[in-house]
């Protein structure tokens, strides 16, 4: 004889199967047949659910004057082929407009200035929450053109000896040489080891070797006499990029004959 059916169970268990989860389970089991069984189905829903988690913000979480935007991970750089629809985001919640920028406002700070602040403190609060916002994530945000927004970004960063973290430093996405310019300069004018040039440029020690290898390289080819053209033809670079780090080896050593 088999066992008794529960009766509480039979009415109420079925609630149980009432969730967001099971729904989304259902339709890629409808949807896409050959994709699984239930438990496939089911892990697949999880996993929907995380990402919908993981970019979505409630309401008491955002206040006035903030917006969330998403952005690239900050541990997810760029790779040749690789676009952003393969790339991971992150939601952040950022301060479009503070009390300090009414403030500005009212002290009648040029609007470049006011921009140049705005694109700054965004910038840093992406990547104080683990991502990295590009030059047209902040001309999108702040209404206005990206060349605007870079040039305001550059010519602030060589004028302060400072990077401000963003995928064209961060992630070397663009053709801007200055946070190249401020690692070498901090190695090789400061005398600052690669962890603390590090951890003032946003990079990685990893990253930071990089560049100062690079520009050792460039520069021996430089003394050895070879042109760009072959320099970029024996390190496998571009052009480019060896220009790049000659226009620093050069201001380099002009300070060291100024400095004589």
């Amino acid at each position: 004889m088999g066992a008794k059916t529960d009766p509480v169970r039979k009415r109420y268990a079925p609630l149980l199967d009432k969730t967001l989860e099971q729904a989304l389970a259902h339709r890629i089991a409808t949807e896409f047949p050959r994709i699984g069984g239930e438990r496939i189905c089911r892990l697949c829903a999880q996993m929907i659910l995380e990402v919908l988690e993981g970019h979505l913000r409630p309401r008491e979480q955002v206040r006035h004057g903030q917006m969330l935007w998403m952005a690239v991970d900050v541990n997810d750089p760029p790779a040749r082929g690789k676009t952003i629809a393969r790339t991971n985001l992150l939601p952040v919640v950022l301060d479009v407009h503070t009390a300090s920028d009414t403030e500005a406002i009212l002290q009648r700070k040029p609007p470049g200035q006011r921009l140049l602040d705005k694109a700054v403190r965004l910038s840093r609060q992406a990547y104080e929450q683990g991502a990295l916002l590009s030059n047209c994530d902040l001309a999108a945000i702040l209404s206005c053109d990206d060349p605007k927004v870079a040039s305001l970004l550059t010519q602030h960063e060589r004028q302060s000896q400072t990077v401000v973290p963003r995928r064209a430093t961060t992630h070397d996405v663009g053709s801007g040489l200055t946070h190249k310019r401020i690692i070498c300069l901090k190695r090789y004018r400061d005398g600052k080891p690669s962890h603390e040039i590090a951890r003032e440029t946003y990079h990685s020690i990893e990253a930071v070797d990089r560049y100062l290898g690079q520009y050792d390289r460039v520069r021996h080819c430089r003394q050895q006499g070879l042109s760009p053209e072959q320099t970029a033809f024996t390190l496998n670079c571009g052009p480019s990029l060896v220009r790049e780090y000659l226009a620093i080896d050069q201001e380099l050593e002009q300070e060291r004959e100024c400095g004589k």
